[in-house]
């Protein structure tokens, strides 16, 4: 498809309710979303990178100025074939993935408007509905924890992941667990212990968890090969997968029982894709993590994790779980057995609201 213009809106985006991780506590989230025309069609992507440079080296600026200065001079107009071709056009600028997997998610956006196919089509999709849960951040006492917990089963969700870090982490989960014997449940380190201190953690294999994702630093597949010989529960990798190259080393150096795909990570869905298929032939379970994504992101995660590999829940969540308002006029619901349905519109399935989009922006690039 011939790219005729490339516009980037940056965004700050007030959170129902703070979230903390052991990166830190944040009460808005900004992200980037583009919007790229071609043929007569218009297709959105999101860039979930924060403000902040905690789980990964890029941030909303490094985004703006990645994509105005490198990523999107080489796109403008030309007749951009499918994903792969993105891919070749983009491989000069090293890294930079959820910059890049913001693009991409658009042009998938527009190759489904014009077949007049869903993503979750496109991507061979066999589930109509996803299983899904919630991610629970860091609160300020264990009893606040629980209260929140129960407000989320409540509300019907039957996979729980809680954050931890030192200090914050078994007596903890042990709580959740206690006051909920029988939850799906899971917990994320965000890369806070090392080898050295990650022993503190094996108490963890009492407690029936569904995974362990992400104890050891973003960089290390190794460290985590040799954690998890020290552990009953599956460990799940999620920054130290950022390609499906780094997918192979670990499911060789058998590193891990589960990775989870969070497409902007890995550079594009196409990337996310690859993984999955991966993984399915080493018989590794895959889920879709979240990013605290408007409903543009959602849609993506959804249309993905519709593949047959995706057998965990995700981290996808209803619409309102991070924000009173989002910037499509379609709402993603929970449905009684704690899934969401899978967009069956044409690409993304979502219809953005371009007067909320301005409103909560806070500055605005376009090319072309």
């Amino acid at each position: 498809m011939k790219i005729s213009s490339i516009t980037l809106y940056s965004l700050r985006m007030p959170l129902v309710a703070h979230f903390e991780t052991s990166f830190g506590r944040i009460y808005e989230r900004e992200c980037v979303l583009v919007r790229l025309e071609a043929e007569g069609l218009t297709g959105w992507g999101e860039c979930t990178a924060d403000r902040d440079p905690g789980y990964s080296y890029e941030t909303t600026g490094t985004v703006m100025h990645v994509l105005k200065e490198f990523v999107g001079p080489l796109l403008l107009g030309q007749d951009v074939a499918d994903a792969a071709d993105f891919q070749r056009r983009v491989a000069p600028v090293r890294g930079h993935h959820l910059a890049k997997a913001g693009v991409e998610m658009a042009l998938w956006d527009l190759l489904g408007k014009r077949s007049g196919q869903s993503l979750s089509e496109l991507f061979g999709g066999v589930r109509e509905r996803v299983e899904v849960g919630v991610s629970v951040g860091l609160q300020d006492t264990t009893a606040d924890l629980v209260r929140v917990v129960a407000g989320y089963i409540q509300k019907g969700y039957r996979r729980i992941k809680i954050k931890i870090k030192p200090g914050r982490d078994v007596s903890e989960a042990r709580a959740v667990r206690a006051a909920f014997p029988d939850i799906k449940l899971q917990v994320d380190a965000n890369s806070a212990y090392s080898l050295e201190t990650a022993h503190i953690l094996r108490p963890l294999d009492d407690l029936d968890l569904l995974l362990i994702e992400q104890p050891l630093f973003e960089d290390d597949i190794w460290d985590h090969r040799l954690f998890q010989r020290q552990l009953r529960t599956p460990i799940c990798l999620d920054e130290s997968v950022i390609s499906p190259r780094h997918a192979r080393y670990a499911i060789e150096m058998e590193a891990c029982r589960i990775i989870n795909i969070k497409p902007g990570r890995v550079g594009g869905l196409s990337q996310g894709l690859e993984i999955h298929h991966l993984c399915r032939q080493a018989g590794l379970p895959v889920w879709c993590g979240g990013m605290l994504e408007t409903n543009i992101g959602r849609a993506s995660n959804l249309a993905i994790a519709a593949l047959p590999g995706f057998t965990l829940p995700g981290d996808i969540s209803a619409s309102d779980r991070y924000y009173r308002q989002d910037v499509t006029r379609e709402t993603f619901t929970l449905n009684a057995d704690s899934t969401i349905d899978v967009p069956t519109g044409p690409g993304l399935g979502v219809t953005v609201d371009e007067q909320r989009v301005r409103g909560f922006a806070f500055a605005e690039a376009h090319l072309g």
